[in-house]
This record gives C-alpha cells, sequence and structure tokens, in this order.
C-alpha cells in the first residue's frame, strides 16, 4: 500500500490527466492555476479552475468511474499527488453515511458538469 504523497510540477499548458482514463491519483495545488476542460462535439469546454489549496481528481478515486474532465496547468503548477490508497486509508475512517453522502454526491456533481458542458456548446451554436 502506497501512503506516500509526492509533488510534482507541471510546466504551463501540460496535459495532466485525460477525460475518460481511470483516476489512480488526486492532486493537491501548491502553486500555480490547473483549468479543468471536457471536450464536447469537439470543441474544448472549460468547467472549472483550481488554485492554492485547492484538490482535483479526486472523484475518480472514490467512485471508480472514468476521469470526468481533462485536467491542465495554465502556468507553471506544482502539486501533490494523493495516491487511492491514502485517500481510501481516510475515507475508510469516515462513518458509512458520510461515504454514502459523498457518492451521491458525486454523482450529482459528474452529471451536472455534463449538462455544463452540453449547454455551453448550445450556447456557443446560438451566437454563432
Amino acid at each position: 500500500m502506497d501512503n506516500t504523497a509526492r509533488r510534482v510540477v507541471f510546466p504551463a499548458e501540460a496535459v495532466i490527466f485525460t477525460e475518460g482514463e481511470p483516476g489512480t491519483t488526486a492532486y493537491v495545488v501548491e502553486s500555480g492555476t490547473v483549468v479543468v476542460y471536457k471536450s464536447v462535439d469537439g470543441k474544448t469546454i472549460e468547467i472549472g479552475e483550481v488554485g492554492q489549496g485547492g484538490i482535483f481528481g479526486e472523484m475518480a478515486l472514490i467512485d471508480d468511474h472514468p476521469r470526468m474532465a481533462s485536467a491542465k496547468a495554465r502556468e507553471e503548477t506544482a502539486c501533490v499527488i494523493i495516491g487511492k490508497d491514502r485517500l481510501f486509508e481516510q475515507m475508510e475512517k469516515a462513518p458509512k453515511g458520510v461515504r454514502v453522502i459523498v457518492n451521491a454526491l458525486l454523482g450529482n456533481i459528474r452529471a451536472m458538469g455534463a449538462e455544463l458542458a452540453e449547454a455551453s456548446v448550445i450556447l456557443a451554436r446560438d451566437k454563432e
């Protein structure tokens, strides 16, 4: 079981992970900025930005679904990488009711992320 967290620096515009791939790590931003985006109908739709102290990539670790979006460094960005074992060790300490709620929330967030990306594409088409 790997319980160590490690630090990595991503250069500007580096893709950290891609939508659809399995998630085995989560990231905490130490410095810099990460853009989270989806691809819909060949268009890139930005759905969020994560700055210092923020976490991203955690959803795929918790619910074992593929990554719902892609992430890339907007500028040079340092992150602490947290492995699945370490996250699960912490989740196991939480009461079962909390874990059920977290999983339900993740399902809702995934659905809202997909709807937001679709709505953005529709709005962009309407402006053309």
